[in-house]
């Protein structure tokens, strides 16, 4: 049959040669098919250890899945090649081409590949943790090839990418004991009570839920300011997203107590000395 001669000549024509392997529409559809079999497989294998591996903490169960996932695409790469006969040592140009192209626009993404694998191995964050990098701050929900995606409390997600986490400075809150200290500060009036400001600031503490008993909330009088006496409150947290909500508790609580307790918190204020000039001065000069 004529179309099945037409076919086979058109699977069959010579588009170019890599080494000493001519390369055919047929061998690009092989490896075509191939790639593709490797993606769906990688992936497959991916889902399933997150699935299955219940047993090991999420964090670890997510590294062993995305190494699997990389190890299987780099297998099914030479695999493919091998199907079409594709000699590797052939690729020596083709490699040399490629270290061309990273020299000149790739860099960054090899560098944030290479990041994300370290990333994996040395888990200086890991999925789930809370993290601040760049004024950004949100929860990790994944560390991918080129970046990591994090999720703000706006529910906001933000890609990052992976070389921010390596080569710039950034915050773990969750990486090891998430117990974090909050400030806040607070003005009275020259001629409070500074023994009833404290015992007021110690129980506006002991009244949050969120604050830690142990350690236990601390008061210092910090300084004399120009206008106020200045003292800081400052309270244990295990929960770092809400350091935020619970500093604006306190504040609540302590403006409230300081009105019950006829403490004042003063305005900014100067003093202001005008000199008068005697009208026999004024007339002399």
């Amino acid at each position: 049959m004529n179309w099945m001669s037409d076919l086979t000549a058109i699977l069959d024509y010579h588009l170019f040669s890599i080494g000493n392997q001519a390369i055919t529409p047929a061998q690009l559809i092989i490896l075509v098919v191939a790639l593709v079999a490797t993606a769906v497989v990688a992936r497959v294998l991916r889902l399933t250890l997150e699935r299955r591996l219940v047993k090991i903490e999420h964090s670890q169960r997510y590294v062993v899945a995305r190494i699997s996932h990389y190890f299987i695409w780099l297998a099914g790469f030479f695999i493919s090649l091998r199907l079409v006969n594709i000699d590797l040592t052939a690729l020596t140009i083709v490699v040399g081409a490629v270290g061309l192209g990273v020299g000149l626009g790739l860099q960054n993404v090899v560098g944030n590949f290479v990041a994300g694998l370290v990333l994996l191995f040395e888990r200086p964050i890991r999925v789930t943790d809370r993290v601040t990098v760049d004024d950004i701050e949100g929860n990790v929900t994944a560390i991918n090839f080129r970046a990591t995606t994090i999720v703000t409390n706006d529910n906001v997600m933000m890609i990052v990418p992976n070389s921010r986490f390596v080569d710039s400075a950034f915050v773990n809150w969750s990486h090891s004991d998430p117990t974090i200290r909050i400030h806040v500060a607070v003005g009275v009036a020259y001629g409070s009570d500074v023994e009833a400001v404290t015992r007021v600031l110690l129980e506006a503490a002991d009244r949050e839920p969120l604050v830690l008993a142990e350690p236990k909330p601390e008061v210092f009088f910090k300084e004399f300011g120009d206008s106020s006496l200045n003292f800081e409150l400052l309270a244990w947290i295990d929960v770092p997203p809400h350091r935020f909500r619970v500093r604006s508790r306190l504040n609540y609580a302590i403006d409230a107590a300081f009105r019950r307790n006829g403490i004042t918190i003063p305005f900014p204020q100067r003093d202001l000395h005008v000199k008068t000039v005697a009208p026999d001065a004024r007339l002399q000069a």
